[in-house]
């Protein structure tokens, strides 16, 4: 598995992922808060839904790949679910995984010439 797409399909879902949950969270406000949108808040819940489980696959792999420890790698696999979060992760994991992962491909390529 290489690092470079598998990092790419994680930042798209991370922030996918917390733009969704913003808008959600914007829905239940309005469905609770002024009795309004309630019907639109199933979709826009049905959609953080999807994205959340393709982020959470994509995270564990990534975590996976990176060989982070358990607790660790649950904090990141929340971040999905709390608002801000993800966004947040999304640079931790990023800048962490560009260290790693980057040099170990280059070398890898290095040698293979």
């Amino acid at each position: 598995m290489k690092a470079t797409p598998l990092l790419g399909w994680y930042r798209g879902l991370a922030i996918a992922t917390g733009v969704a949950l913003l808008v959600f969270c914007g829905f239940i406000v309005a469905k609770y808060g002024f009795d309004a949108g309630a019907d639109a808040t199933t979709y826009v819940a049905m959609v953080h839904g999807y994205l959340y489980i393709g982020y959470f696959v994509v995270t564990f792999l990534l975590g996976q790949k990176l060989k982070w420890p358990l607790g660790r790698m649950a904090a990141f696999l929340a971040a999905g679910c709390i608002p801000f979060a993800s966004f947040v992760a999304e640079r931790k994991v990023v800048a962490e995984a560009r260290t790693k992962l980057v040099p170990a491909q280059a070398a890898r390529e290095t040698a293979a010439v």
